[in-house]
């Protein structure tokens, strides 16, 4: 086109006009042609013919035509001529050459500048909730359940080994990628020779069963009974003037676990303690023993706070928590024989006289086991280094069916069903969630325990939840559950999604859910993760509301797990099973992690409240200094409230499809677990770390305890003590509510 330009600019220009020559050059669909043309008009012929080139060619200065030279109609209309057929010409190349260049590929190493937007994170999309809910309610069934049950055995035996193993094979069946933690820990057996309790210097008979971690002595002293052994118990004992020092205290079985009681009495230099299981409580035979144990605390007591790996070399150490006087679980027969010479049911419970004397023998031999906890994990689709764990207790003394047989049971089943709805549903988990099988559940979560110990550094940044499938059957007609604040309004939720629907038998029995809940303690198998490592958990349980069932005895059998729950055992079973596998698919479904920070708002305020009332109270009454003010910690209990209220706001105000912005909000929602554990004590003197659900000096609790000696002006009265914690314990909540806020440039002086 170009060449055709100058031609036409030559003509209307009247330039000297000579032989053209031009090259054109086309790549078409990958080949090269080079096409060279020669133009020439009648008017080159004429002027080469009269000699005009010649003279062009002889004469520098300009050429000027004359009329001899103006153009003919005949030879302007070949010059029209020619110029069409050169536009039509390049024309075709143009159309031609565009055509091959859009059929040709784009090789990869060729630079395409096109404008990009900026790329958006996107989300995995899954199933809609309802039909995830449909899905688990219909892959979960009874007949699945009932086959994967088997028998429980104890902690290190190579029955204990074989089943972790079989356990492991249905994971990889699964597809599910698995692995095992393996621990050496310290447990209690009996020794060669029965521990005995002679009653005014007679044997009341031996027990199998036992107390795991009591003090290995023989002591004597009068009897005492003191109800179940709790505090208030004893109170009631000082407040009649009964000296405790010295006695040996029978306390029934029940109300809070073996090593509270077995705690409360040597605080107050008992000698011994007896435990037995009160018919008002059980329904058992009169010669049935019990199991236990007494450490106040969980996990090996001989590694506090530190894993008991066989590659691990620590100087030698033990836990705080273990007992400085014997305990011993006595029958029902035997506890006859000391407090009365009829049935116990007709016993008055008295209190006992001095000339009652009772020797206790405690002979357990320390051992060590190894000891296997098995994993199966389902990666999440997104973020997959974000996890929740379902954890089960495998071992257990005796038949332990309703103990770890039936959780057991459930944690395989609910691996199994999660894994075929992502294999045939499309379901896609945003998050991971791992699946763990426990050894020495029985002597205090100890499996559990060392491998929290193994990895605490990373599993509160990384694990947002637990929830534990330990004695989650042991009766049909009552409900109860213990869990983090952060997962009430979830747990709530998905009971009334499963209990309340038509098809549901005991529907009837489960209204007025908030006052099912009670306070997460020892006894229950997720202490350890809320409390130790800061991680929001869940535990709950279908109880008889009449009698306590027989854990660890010789009667948690099938066939008496079938009477408790009036032969509904499985259907029980899958109900527990939906409520495990709902709360975890919303866990790990939702852009936004259910986990409600603002539950904790009213917990904080529940004690700051008790505080400062006692607070104000001491000063009047001159026991406690102006000094100690309530300005810092009201504005710590602020700090959260409005930190709390600022993440809601902002969840409201996200867009729920930018998946970096949910990340970013999730994070802020798992840091608050964590930032209850108070960094001011050693988790190898105070293992159960979290001031407001945690056990020690450095809890909330502790400091209304506190007020209280102050108030009585007891000897553990400590002014200075008291100030100290206070001002920690302010602080921990302050850091909280710091770390729930956001980003250090969020906050201006809010310190």
């Amino acid at each position: 086109m170009d060449q055709a330009r100058t031609t036409i600019s030559k003509i209307f220009n009247g330039e000297p006009r000579s032989y053209t020559r031009f090259n054109l050059t086309q790549n078409m669909e990958g080949d090269n042609s080079h096409v060279e043309m020669k133009l020439s008009s009648d008017m080159d012929d004429e002027v080469e013919a009269n000699g005009v080139g010649e003279n062009i060619n002889q004469h520098n200065h300009p050429y000027y035509p004359s009329k001899l030279n103006q153009r003919s109609p005949k030879t302007v209309c070949g010059y029209v001529i020619g110029i069409l057929f050169l536009f039509v010409i390049g024309y075709l190349i143009g159309y031609l050459s565009n055509r091959s260049t859009d059929k040709t590929e784009i090789k990869s190493d060729c630079p395409v500048f096109n404008e990009i937007a900026p790329v958006k994170a996107e989300a995995v999309y899954s199933l809609d909730w309802s039909d995830l809910r449909a899905l688990l309610k219909k892959k979960l069934t009874t007949d699945n359940i009932n086959s994967n049950l088997n028998a429980s055995h104890q902690a290190g035996s190579t029955g204990d080994e074989a089943l972790a193993n079989k356990i492991m094979g249905k994971f990889k069946t699964f597809g599910m990628s698995t692995w095992t933690d393996e621990h050496y820990v310290n447990v209690h057996e009996p020794g060669s020779s029965n521990n005995q309790v002679l009653f005014r210097g007679n044997v009341v008979g031996t027990t199998e069963g036992y107390l795991a971690y009591s003090a290995l002595k023989t002591v004597q002293g009068a009897a005492l009974y003191a109800h179940y052994g709790r505090a208030e118990d004893f109170r009631r004992l000082q407040e009649q003037n009964v000296d405790i020092n010295g006695k040996v205290v029978l306390v029934r079985a029940g109300l809070l676990s073996y090593a509270e009681k077995v705690a409360n009495a040597a605080s107050l230099d008992a000698s011994a303690v007896l435990i037995y299981p009160d018919p008002v409580n059980y329904n058992i035979k009169e010669d049935t023993a019990l199991f236990g144990h007494v450490h106040l605390g969980t996990g090996d007591p001989y590694t506090p706070g530190f894993p008991s790996f066989n590659h691990t070399q620590f100087p030698p150490a033990q836990s705080s928590g273990l007992p400085s006087i014997p305990a011993q679980t006595i029958t029902i027969r035997q506890a006859t024989e000391i407090m009365s010479d009829g049935m116990l049911r007709d016993t008055m419970y008295k209190l006992g006289d001095d000339g009652d004397n009772i020797t206790v023998e405690v002979k357990n031999v320390l051992i060590q086991k190894k000891i296997h906890n098995v994993f199966g994990v389902i990666k999440g689709y997104m973020d997959t280094d974000r996890y929740m764990v379902i954890g089960a207790q495998r071992d257990a003394w005796g038949p332990g069916y309703a103990r770890s047989t039936v959780g057991t049971s459930l944690l395989v089943e609910l691996a199994r069903t999660v894994t075929d709805m992502i294999k045939n549903d499309g379901f896609k988990p945003k998050r991971s969630i791992i699946f763990a099988s426990w050894s020495a559940g029985e002597f205090g979560s100890v499996g559990a325990t060392e491998w929290l110990e193994g990895y605490l550094t990373s599993l509160n940044l990384k694990m947002f939840s637990y929830v534990s499938l330990d004695e989650v059957i042991s009766g049909f007609d009552t409900f109860k559950a213990a869990a983090s604040p952060l997962l009430y309004e979830l747990l709530e939720s998905t009971m009334k999604q499963v209990l309340y629907h038509k098809q549901y038998p005991y529907k009837k029995h489960y209204f007025f859910f908030p006052h099912r809940m009670e306070p997460m303690g020892l006894s229950h198998s997720a202490y350890p993760f809320q409390t130790f490592s800061g991680i929001p958990s869940l535990s709950f349980r279908f109880a008889s509301s009449t009698k306590s069932y027989p854990f660890g005895t010789i009667e948690d059998t099938d066939q008496n797990l079938e009477r408790y729950t009036s032969y509904n055992t499985l259907k029980l079973a899958k109900t527990a099973g939906e409520v495990v596998g709902l709360v975890t698919l919303r866990l790990v479904h939702d852009h936004l992690l259910k986990l409600n920070v603002a539950k904790y708002t009213s917990v904080i305020r529940n004690y700051v409240s008790q505080i400062r009332s006692k607070v104000e109270s001491r000063q009047m009454s001159g026991r406690l200094p102006s000094t100690v003010t309530m300005q810092w910690l009201l504005s710590a209990q602020g700090s959260y409230d409005r930190a709390a209220s600022a993440l809601v706001s902002a969840i409201r105000n996200s867009d729920l499809d930018d998946m970096e912005q949910c990340r970013t909000i999730n994070n802020r929602i798992m840091r608050v677990e964590g930032s209850f554990l108070s960094p001011y004590v050693s988790p190898r003197e105070s293992l159960f770390r979290h001031i407001l659900l945690g056990s020690g000096s450095h809890t909330l609790a502790a400091l209304v305890d506190h007020l209280e000696a102050i108030k009585g002006g007891l000897e553990s009265a400590d002014i200075d003590q008291f100030k100290n914690q206070f001002a920690l314990a302010t602080w921990t909540i302050q850091g909280c509510a710091n770390a729930l806020a956001g980003e250090v440039w969020d906050m201006d002086n809010e310190i």
